[in-house]
């Protein structure tokens, strides 16, 4: 078998439906084993194998290590082509769930995002990119990256250079700078990047001009014009449309790099425009002599005209000899330079505005006494080519001083003349004056001249001089032309400080060579002032405004600078200023001469290299004696004592500021261990306190920093004699807790630079050298930053992030250990003198990590004397930490980052949890010493969703509750201390499902055994089989109510999850604090669902809990340190205050009545009267305000996908006011939406019940109320029996009808059966939750005529209700509500109804064939003449109340009763016939064959004989006796009868 390896990325998806076939998605890297050549490759990606089709895959070069089932393959690419395939295989997971998630913004834009990456990616892998090209394009997917990154809650990825860097070849700190902390020291000088506009004319059309036509473009910046050029010369043409079409395009970088990136450009022809003014820099060589000019306005005399002129200028640049300059001016870049300008004329216009930009680029030396003309024509309108001269303007270009023309606006004076005159003599006209200065330069001009000045004309024009050669300033002027007054070289010099900086940097290179002329010329007599402008010049550059030109200045020293002898005078001024720092009170000049130290040496060195190179190195000796003198200079000003001298502070920290910058310099003329002794004699003579002043130590420490920084330090010769003393300035810095981000910034550098020389065999003398000298000091300090932090956590009470110092120490500290080895280790160890030592260290560096870590976890209960248990202590609570990381979670990370964590770390819990184990084991008989107090960090380490690491630790639970039940004889501190910290850790979020059966296992991975079968050889194994048991039915309640917690789950599932945890803390584990704990906790959610009933009888349990003493109790919760009486009595109001809210006054009087009993017997009147106030209130509520009687609905919840504390149970839920059973059934399905609604009440069958999805079973249940006594009494409202009727009740039911044998078509209620379901609950409802279980379920059969019994009955009292509420007045206005419920009784039983129940049992057949049914059939002819009755009080209420316009409403409501009542009298007519012995029970019907008292007409009752009625009416439905049946048909038949009938009656009554 051919196993050559080969690794390949799919180009195609592949769903392996073939034999042995292996799915494949696109992208994915696959291995190759065998190839059969036109068939199939067998592979396997990692773990799995198959076959595919050679085709669907592409070759790719890559590097393949840890080879095995978890090799890594990495391509053979570049790394950021690599990061992005495999960040868009992780998006593409994620971005498909946003969609899921309704999160659509986030899905479309990171859509956009991964369309540009892919792009992106492929203009990569073309290869066709420049470097730039390359730089940017990747510069784009990095931030693409990012962006993604952080949106998507992922990694962000450290980089450098836009890859993604190696953690193990970077040091701790400087992963720490690039994940979020700052550079602290040392701002590099960046070079702006040039850029450029290519501007291409594609097309130009046009037909409202009839000429020629010059195209020119500008650029402007704000206000000023900062480029022109002309882009065409266009002939007329005859096109119908008119437009202008341009392309742009931006170019990064110098002209030569965009020359070469962009080649076909420049084939082209371009115009190279250069920018109005100078650039940002100004480079040595770059020389250019450009005279801008803006021709502005004019104001001209019409001359004797009747209208204003035609006016054109005309422009010549003449020499000094009168000789036009040809070819000096230039109309815009792109075009040929001309010899004569000619502006555009403006029709009649006398004061013309051209503002007009012309570039005169005229040769330097014909600049002196050149000057311009101006000639003005008048341009007939008449014939063009006639061009009359009438006036000109002139304006010399250089000055007689030699400055050129200033950059401002020129007024002109205009002279007469008219056509003929002609220019030749030119001098007629220069010694004129040419604007108002000039006049006043020369007062004495004769008046008869040729030329005459025209007073009221003027021409206005501004120029701006672009140009390395002339300047505007004199005092410039003459330094570079000191040779022309070499008496003056003295006061040249001096005055150059007051020449503006532009200037200076505008001519910096002449400057400099004419200094260092000067210098060359007389040293002795030239050079102190020749050093001082030298000095003034180099701190110019260290301004801002020209801070980019300091690579002018290198460039110039590199390559221009010839000074060869200068370095002899420089080094000299140097060291005659630093020797005079202790004398003069004034320092400026010397401070100044610090501050420049970096360019002196620049010019000293490269002095010297010249003199060097001419001289065959001669006098090397004496120059390198006079640096060392120099050095000893430097340390004697470093050595002065400056706190008596502030003057002399600043010149201090110049010189420290100045001194790290000339170590580069000084390279370049001695060798690195020289240049290294020179560096640390000088660190050396700075004071070794930190008492100078704070301003003093931080330069003293940036000093070191940029030391630290240099390229000096990074040779292990120089770190080997430096390290010393920049270790030993940190160290008593850090044990002063003095400048600690500085420092911190200095150890970041050490260790970045030791971590890229760790192959280096000095390095390890150097981490020797560090461990020594800081790791004492760092550990010190970090506790001390903790300690404030911590601190200021307790002050503002809550916690905040890594400040920017702790995250540097720590940083630190992790760099210094990671750098450590065994061997360093080793030494440590070595070093310490004692154990106590070595103790006070470890507990030092375990505090540390502890407090990293956010878990402090140190008990306080141990004395000194206990420092071993402390000490162990910590080392499992380290553990423990380090198990619990965040970052170590590897069920939390995605799919990518966990595979690379595993392949690189492995699982670390798993190791650190077996070391856990370990260090337990060998504590032996001091076990008992962690009992309980390590219960609570081992059981987070079982919260660690990790089966190996949960099943290393369960033993060691066994091994408590054993050391406990030997010394105590139970393990009741173990079972205490478990179930609190279980509950805490739980509801903090941590558990999952697997969680629940922890305990309970009876099969572990791994050798050790299970805690139950360890748990079963103990003698104490039924007691520890039972907590075993309570534990785990604990977490299983626990993990249900963390579920419900964290989630956005409803408000009733959070409610029920806690009601059932609350009951099994009372019930089951008797903890009364969290008990209590979870009432309250009960009593928010309560409060927060306005559910405030609940919450009263919620809070009623805790009330129940206390008793009417005077026993003090402790704070708790939100309650103070108070009495138990006075914690009773604030519960009993707030109870009593719910109740009110939640209407429920019947439960808040008996509380009142309770309060006023203790208020009466501590003769507290005033509470008393204010309860009893309150009481007497409730009682008027009661009667008052309307309340509404809320739906009860029976719920199921069915399949394994419910929670714990709802799966497969059924419970009764109290609705919301209004809320319905469709509106119910909703709100259920919303709070369980992958639920599905069962169609049916039958009990669901097995498969239902240990299904993996979610049933629900929803239906309307009736109250059975408790309290019947209240419900039969006649006098008692309707308002307080409707309370009754819905309130403490605990038996609901649910009736279901079904036939019985074959169904009756005309009579189906003949053969309606009805199974009646009684729910009996838990607790009766309302209670602490709006829902409970049912405890139990009792089913019966109900017979027809029981049904309808149970009917009629039900009808009468909903029609007896409503009458009274219409007739007391508590429903009023609108009688719909009456006249419907009316119409349906009427009307059915005309059409239906009661006149089926008629059909169907008062038949003489089924009356005879059913005779065990006589009484039940006399109870419900009772309960229809009952409903007759009734139904006669109710027309009567509503003929009072019907509205007119409804009247004929009423009226057929009367006759339809008429017809309903004849219909009754002739079926009881029948069915007393049928009954024996009946007959006597109704005189009224047996008088005739029609009872009169049913067929009489049925008039309007009086209310009294309505109430009379209602008094003595029946309510129990099985105590109608036949006195009562008697009266109610004797009392219809003498309500319309006679009178003297009437006496009759009443009195036989």
């Amino acid at each position: 078998q051919n196993r050559k390896t080969k690794h390949q990325n799919l180009v195609c998806g592949f769903r392996g439906s073939v034999l042995h076939g292996l799915t494949l998605e696109l992208g994915e890297t696959v291995q190759i084993l065998e190839k059969c050549e036109g068939k199939d490759v067998t592979f396997f990606p990692f773990v799995s194998q198959g076959i595919f089709p050679a085709g669907y895959v592409h070759l790719k070069k890559a590097v393949v290590t840890n080879r095995g089932q978890y090799e890594t393959v990495v391509p053979l690419e570049d790394p950021i082509i690599t990061e992005v395939t495999s960040t868009l295989q992780e998006w593409s997971v994620l971005w498909k769930q946003l969609y899921v998630k309704h999160k659509v913004d986030l899905f479309y834009k990171l859509r956009h995002v991964m369309n540009e990456l892919i792009d992106l990616r492929r203009q990569l892998l073309s290869g066709h990119l420049t470097q730039d090209q390359v730089r940017e394009v990747k510069r784009h997917i990095t931030v693409r990256l990012d962006w993604g990154n952080e949106h998507l809650g992922l990694d962000l990825v450290p980089r450098k250079e836009f890859e993604m860097v190696d953690a193990d070849q970077i040091s701790v700190s400087d992963l720490y700078k690039m994940d979020g902390g700052r550079q602290r020291h040392g701002d590099s000088c960046r070079m702006p990047v040039p850029h450029h506009l290519f501007v291409n004319l594609k097309s130009f059309t046009y037909n409202t001009i009839g000429e020629d036509t010059d195209i020119f473009f500008s650029l402007y910046d704000l206000r000023e014009v900062v480029v022109k050029m002309k882009l065409s010369h266009i002939s007329p043409n005859s096109s119908s449309c008119a437009g202008l079409i341009i392309s742009l395009q931006l170019l990064r970088g110098d002209m030569e790099q965009v020359r070469r990136e962009n080649p076909m450009i420049f084939n082209r022809g371009v115009a190279i425009t250069r920018k109005l003014g100078f650039p940002d820099v100004i480079m040595p060589g770059d020389i250019r002599n450009d005279l801008y000019l803006t021709l502005e306005r004019g104001d001209f005399e019409r001359g004797g005209k009747s209208v204003q002129k035609n006016i054109e200028v005309t422009m010549y640049v003449l020499y000094a000899d009168g000789e036009i300059l040809k070819e000096c001016i230039s109309l815009g870049s792109g075009e040929h330079n001309i010899s004569e300008y000619r502006s555009f004329v403006l029709y009649h216009n006398n004061s013309p505005r051209w503002s007009e930009v012309i570039k005169l680029p005229i040769p330097i030396d014909r600049f002196r006494g050149s000057h311009l003309r101006f000639e003005f024509r008048h341009c007939s309108t008449k014939d063009k080519g006639e061009k009359k001269l009438f006036g000109f303007a002139f304006t010399p270009l250089m000055r007689e001083d030699g400055t050129t023309l200033s950059d401002e606006s020129h007024e002109l004076y205009v002279y007469k003349c008219d056509e003929n005159t002609t220019f030749s003599n030119h001098a007629l006209y220069l010694g004129l004056p040419c604007c108002k200065d000039d006049f006043n330069g020369c007062p004495n001009i004769p008046s008869s001249l040729i030329f005459q000045r025209s007073t009221k004309e003027t021409l206005w024009i501004s120029t701006q001089l672009s140009s390395t050669k002339l300047t505007q300033n004199v005092d410039l002027l003459a330094l570079l032309k000191w040779k022309a007054h070499p008496d003056r070289v003295m006061d040249i010099l001096g005055r150059l400080r007051h020449v503006c900086g532009e200037e200076i940097v505008k001519f910096l290179q002449d400057i400099l060579d004419t200094l260092f002329s000067i210098l060359d010329d007389n040293t002795d007599k030239y050079g102190p002032l020749v050093f001082q402008s030298l000095v003034f010049i180099i701190n110019l550059l260290r301004d801002s405004k020209f801070y980019h030109f300091r690579p002018v200045m290198d460039t110039y020293i590199q390559k221009h600078f010839a000074g060869a002898l200068a370095y002899k005078e420089l080094i000299r001024c140097l060291k005659w200023y630093m020797d005079r720092s202790a004398e003069v009170v004034r320092q400026d000049h010397i401070q100044e001469a610090m501050r420049a130290l970096e360019y002196l040496f620049k010019f000293i060195v490269q002095s010297r290299i010249l003199y060097s190179r001419a001289t065959c190195g001669m006098e090397e000796d004496q120059f390198r004696a006079s640096i060392q003198e120099l050095f000893q200079s430097i340390r004697f000003v470093l050595s002065l004592d400056s706190r008596s001298s502030e003057t002399l502070i600043f010149t201090q920290a110049a010189l420290l500021n100045s001194f790290p910058a000339i170590f580069d310099e000084l390279l370049q003329m001695f060798t690195v261990q020289e240049v290294a002794e020179f560096v640390r004699g000088t660190l050396g003579s700075m004071p070794s306190t930190v008492h100078i002043g704070q301003s003093m130590d931080v330069v003293k420490l940036q000093s070191i920093a940029r030391t630290v920084d240099s390229r000096l330090f990074s040779f292990p010769e120089s770190r080997r004699i430096l390290l010393p003393v920049v270790l030993h300035h940190i160290h008593l810095h850090l044990r002063q807790q003095k400048e600690l981000l500085i420092c911190s910034g200095i150890l970041s550098s050490i260790f970045s630079i030791i971590k890229s020389s760790s192959l280096e065999s000095s390095v390890q003398e150097e981490v020797e050298m560090m461990v020594e000298s800081l790791l004492d000091v760092l550990l010190q300090t970090l506790l001390a930053i903790m300690s404030k932090s911590q601190s200021q956590e307790a002050v503002r009470g809550q916690t905040w992030p890594l400040s920017d110092w702790q995250g540097e120490y720590v940083s630190c500290l992790l760099s210094l250990l990671r750098q450590m080895s065994d061997i360093h280790f080793q030494h440590l160890l070595d070093n310490f003198q004692s154990k106590e030592e070595l103790k006070e260290f470890l507990l030092k560096i375990f505090c540390v990590f502890r407090n990293l870590m956010k878990l402090n976890l140190i008990l306080t209960s141990f004395q000194s004397s206990f420092g071993f248990f402390i000490f162990f202590q910590n080392i499992d609570f380290l553990a423990v930490l380090f198990i619990n990381q965040p970052s170590l979670q590897l069920e939390t990370l995605t799919p990518a980052k966990r595979k690379k964590v595993f392949d690189k770390y492995g699982d670390m819990r798993v190791m650190m949890a077996y070391e856990l184990f370990s260090m337990w084991q060998n504590l032996g008989e001091n076990k008992i010493h962690f009992i309980p107090g390590m219960i609570g960090p081992f059981l987070g380490v079982t919260l660690v969703p990790q089966n190996e690491v949960r099943n290393i630790m369960i033993p060691i639970f066994h091994d408590m509750m054993d050391w406990e039940q030997r010394k105590n004889g139970n393990f009741k501190q173990v079972e205490a201390e478990l179930i609190d910290k279980l509950d805490s850790l739980v509801s903090e979020g941590k558990g999952d499902e697997n969680y629940r059966e922890l305990f309970s296992l009876t099969q572990l991975f791994g050798p050790y055994p299970s805690l139950l079968e360890k748990i079963e050889q103990e003698t104490w194994r039924e007691t520890g089989v039972s907590f075993v048991t309570s534990v785990t039915r604990l977490m299983e309640r626990l993990l249900d109510y963390r579920d419900c917690m964290k989630g956005d789950e409803t408000e009733n599932k959070k409610i029920g999850c806690t009601v059932n945890l609350l009951n099994f803390y009372k019930s089951e584990i008797n903890k009364e604090e969290m008990y209590i704990r979870y009432i309250h906790k009960l009593c928010d959610m309560h409060l927060q669902a306005e559910n405030y009933t609940e919450a009263a009888f919620t809070l009623l349990l805790y009330w129940e809990l206390l008793h009417w003493e005077e026993r003090p109790l402790r704070e708790f919760l939100h309650y103070p340190a108070q009495s138990e009486w006075h914690r009773k009595e604030g519960l009993c109001r707030k109870v009593i205050h719910y109740f009110n809210k939640g209407k429920c006054w019947e439960y808040g009087i008996p509380l009142c009545r309770e309060l006023a009993l203790q208020y009466e017997s501590l003769y507290d009147y005033q509470s008393l009267s204010w309860i009893r106030k309150m009481e007497a209130a409730y009682y008027d509520n009661i009667m008052e305000q309307q309340r509404l009687e809320p739906e009860f609905f029976r719920v199921g919840f069915y399949g394994r996908k419910f929670p714990f504390f709802l799966r497969n149970k059924e419970f009764v839920c109290r609705g919301h006011d209004y809320e319905r059973l469709e509106a119910f059934q909703q709100r259920m399905l919303g709070e369980f939406p992958q639920a599905i609604a069962m169609q049916h009440p039958n009990q669901p069958d097995e498969g239902i019940l240990q299904g993996d999805a979610q049933y629900l079973q929803i239906y309307a249940v009736t109250p059975v109320p408790e309290n019947i006594d209240v419900l039969q009494m006649d006098r008692v409202p309707d308002r307080i029996k409707s309370f009754y009727r819905v309130n403490n009740v605990r038996r609901f039911r649910y009736d279901r009808p079904f036939h019985k044998g074959p169904k009756d078509k005309d009579n189906e209620f003949k053969s309606l059966w009805i199974e009646r379901t009684t729910l009996i609950l838990t607790h009766p409802l309302p209670g602490i939750s709006r829902w409970f279980e049912v405890d139990k379920r009792e089913l019966i059969e109900v017979s027809p005529l029981e049904n309808a019994i149970y009917v009629v009955e039900n009808k009468n009292q909903e029609l007896r209700t409503l009458i009274s509420q219409y007739q007391h007045k508590q429903l009023h206005g609108n009688i719909n509500l009456l006249s419907m419920c009316l119409n349906g009784v009427i009307d059915a039983a005309v059409n239906g109804g009661i006149a089926r129940y008629q059909e169907a049992f008062f038949d003489k057949e089924y009356i005879s064939s059913h005779p065990e049914d006589t009484e039940k059939i006399t109870q419900l002819k009772d309960l229809m003449q009952e409903q007759v009755h009734i139904l006669g009080m109710g027309l009567a209420v509503h003929e009072k109340l019907v509205h007119p316009e409804m009247r004929p409403l009423h009226k057929k409501l009367i006759d339809q009763f008429q017809m309903m009542r004849s219909s009754l009298c002739h079926c009881f007519y029948v069915a007393l016939q049928g009954l024996p012995g009946l007959d006597k029970l109704s005189p009224a019907c047996s008088g005739s064959s029609t009872p009169r008292g049913i067929l009489a007409t049925h008039s309007p009752m009086s209310p009294e004989s309505i109430k009379f009625m209602h008094r003595h009416r029946s309510v129990h439905p099985h105590r109608h006796s036949h006195a009562c049946t008697h009266f109610y048909i004797l009392y219809i038949n003498f309500v319309n009868e006679p009178k003297c009938v009437l006496e009759q009656e009443k009195h036989a009554v």
